[in-house]
């Protein structure tokens, strides 16, 4: 670390950075769940994916659970074990990802966001390609289209 950011005030600090701080001083006293509301809001892409990173990382190290509340469903599909919706406080849909993000159309009913990927391929099911399983990340869908070679229809 730059020993520069020792002496700065705290609100000379990056929004990102800010937050880091603010989750080091709670790291500092080793909780066992994690809960964080909007994390990565307002950051931006580098920002979030180092800051989903650290959870990761947490999670995989010290077995940190991590409770993540979001609007991002990228970051839900890239990075959750498990998913719950809730709706007016109330749970209306649990499960895997794999489970939770398949229904498109009910996502868009409640309103919830859908993965860039599965959104994609659901334009791609429009056009003739059909998919055993809906990709949800980038990763998935590329290995997907991979796997196709030239045959995407």
């Amino acid at each position: 670390m730059d020993e520069s950011y020792l002496e700065r005030s705290p609100f000379d600090l990056s929004g990102g950075q800010m937050r880091r701080v603010a989750i080091a001083g709670v790291l500092a006293m080793e909780p066992e769940v994690l809960v964080l509301d909007e994390p990565t809001a307002g950051l931006d892409p580098q920002g979030r994916r180092e800051m989903m990173a650290i959870f990761e990382k947490l999670h995989q190290t010290k077995h940190m659970t991590i409770v993540l509340v979001t609007h991002l469903m990228d970051d839900v599909a890239n990075h959750a074990d498990y998913v719950y919706v809730l709706e007016k406080g109330k749970l209306v849909k649990d499960g895997v990802p794999e489970e939770v993000f398949q229904d498109v159309q009910w996502l868009q009913e409640k309103q919830l966001g859908v993965p860039t990927a599965a959104a994609f391929a659901k334009r791609l099911e429009k056009k003739g390609m059909t998919f055993k399983k809906l990709p949800l990340t980038a990763n998935e869908l590329a290995d997907e289209l991979v796997a196709r070679g030239g045959n995407l229809l």
